[in-house]
């Protein structure tokens, strides 16, 4: 039978979690057009043989796996007798928006990957559908590992953890100084780069949106408005001139083969050295002790230092700045996805997120700070009484 008349009639074994297994009948528009995609793709990308797309049924297992925080849509692809044979990752939808985020994954994945930065090859790309087919880099992230070294009362074995995370900031210092050679900032899909206004609308003014009015319902404090301005003031002074993943956490850095592996770079941009090393050591995720956050900044230095010269001094206190930025940018996500998109996953990790602001705050750096402090200081007692 003609490949495109089986493809029409494809099932496809779609699941949400690697461990429950389910048949689903593909019926949506939309599933039915990635699905046609995907076959054609594997066998152009020579992934697949002739026989194995005219047979897809019975040569061909995709499940459906879950993101986290991202609308795309994500598939593992492998053979019936359990060999993987890659990820596919297609965008949420068919918007010029959609469609410019997945043409960044593509440039910017690429041009990571030539550079010598440990993230996933990729196999295939299929413009018109936006459908990416990467190297599948298993399910263990770093999130996992440090959850499975915590002992009975909830404490991580640093023993265990320490070697990769020394790993992961090793590498991000390589990524962001050797990924800024070559750079295109017209592969970006959402800014050129990490700005002032960025730090406003997504950051400070996505905390006090997505955060204080929409989830606990309170109208702006009088003067918080000045006290954001005077930290992006302070937080912009970092030059944009590195590589900035933007989303650099726990759960976008998998573990592979002994070496940390990094996902979710299409928000990619030029920014300040600093800012993904905050969004690695603060992330509520995992929790860092302050004492092995400070063991990191050093790590991180020195192999930022061997490449680049840096004011440890200066860095320090730009460091400052942009993890208040960014504690602020993921109070306003997690609020958001849990709220409006209904991602419960997330609400568990807004009361350490807003420990970790309150804690923050508390720098002799931002001293001169009153109002956000006091926000901050009520936002978490309002949910830690809720709990």
């Amino acid at each position: 039978m003609p490949f495109l008349v089986l493809a029409v009639q494809l099932f496809i074994f779609f699941t949400t979690a690697a461990t429950v297994s389910t048949i689903v009948r593909m019926t949506e528009k939309n599933e039915s057009e990635n699905v046609l995609a995907l076959v054609a793709l594997l066998h152009d990308s020579g992934l697949i043989s002739r026989r194995e797309a005219d047979e897809p049924l019975t040569s061909l297992v995709v499940q459906r796996l879950a993101g986290d925080g991202s609308s795309r849509r994500f598939w593992r692809v492998g053979r019936q007798e359990g060999e993987r044979i890659c990820l596919a990752v297609a965008p949420a939808g068919r918007t010029e928006e959609d469609m410019m985020e997945a043409r960044a994954a593509r440039l910017i994945g690429m041009h990571l990957y030539d550079r010598g930065v440990r993230v996933p090859a990729q196999y295939g790309w299929d413009e018109d559908a936006g459908l990416l087919l990467f190297e599948d880099l298993g399910d263990v992230k770093l999130h996992d590992l440090v959850e499975q070294s915590r002992n009975p009362m909830g404490e991580m074995d640093l023993h265990v953890v320490r070697p990769w995370y020394i790993q992961a900031v090793q590498q991000l210092a390589f990524m962001q100084v050797l990924g800024t050679i070559g750079f295109d900032r017209d592969w970006c899909w959402d800014t050129r780069e990490y700005d002032r206004p960025l730090m406003l609308s997504r950051e400070s003014g996505y905390f006090l949106r997505a955060f204080w009015q929409e989830l606990l319902g309170q109208e702006p404090v009088p003067g918080v408005a000045e006290e954001f301005e005077q930290i992006a003031t302070a937080a912009s002074q970092a030059p944009a001139t590195f590589f900035l993943h933007r989303d650099f956490q726990s759960r976008n850095i998998m573990v592979h083969n002994g070496q940390p592996c990094f996902i979710d770079f299409q928000g990619g941009r030029m920014g300040p050295l600093g800012y993904d090393l905050a969004s690695l050591l603060i992330d509520p995720y995992t929790a860092l002790p302050a004492s092995f956050q400070e063991e990191l900044i050093q790590v991180y230095l020195d192999a930022v230092m061997a490449l680049y010269p840096v004011d440890r001094q200066q860095f320090r206190r730009e460091y400052c700045f942009l993890a208040l930025q960014r504690n602020l940018q993921i109070i306003g996500a997690f609020s958001f996805l849990s709220r409006v998109r209904g991602k419960v996953f997330f609400a568990r990790f807004i009361v350490p997120a807003l420990t970790s602001l309150v804690e923050r705050l508390q720098d002799q750096e931002l001293g001169d700070l009153r109002v956000l402090p006091l926000m901050a200081a009520q936002g978490l007692k309002r949910l830690q009484s809720e709990v």
